[in-house]
């Protein structure tokens, strides 16, 4: 391999983290600002508050995101090893 290549296969890899880990952390940013918000306008100062919604949020969003997060990591796969045959 190239020196081409190799940073390629590195920048391929880095979007695809990027692709898996949005969905879910765009999900956790929101339910934390809406959580800080409704903590801002009610004075419910209580540190813990936030911890439970994020946790189920975050859950719900990976079972919901899973299926795509599958496919881009089989597609990824299957470049990777057509790259590799092709050597």
């Amino acid at each position: 391999m190239t020196g081409a290549e190799v940073l390629d296969v590195g920048r391929d890899a880095i979007w695809l983290t990027l692709q898996l880990c949005a969905p879910v952390l765009i999900v956790g940013l929101v339910v934390g600002v809406a959580i800080g918000l409704f903590q801002a306008l009610t004075q419910i100062q209580e540190a813990t508050l936030v911890y439970a919604p994020k946790i189920v949020a975050i859950f719900i969003s990976l079972l919901i995101f899973l299926p795509l997060m599958g496919s881009l990591m089989s597609g990824f796969m299957r470049q990777i090893a057509a790259r590799i045959a092709g050597m």
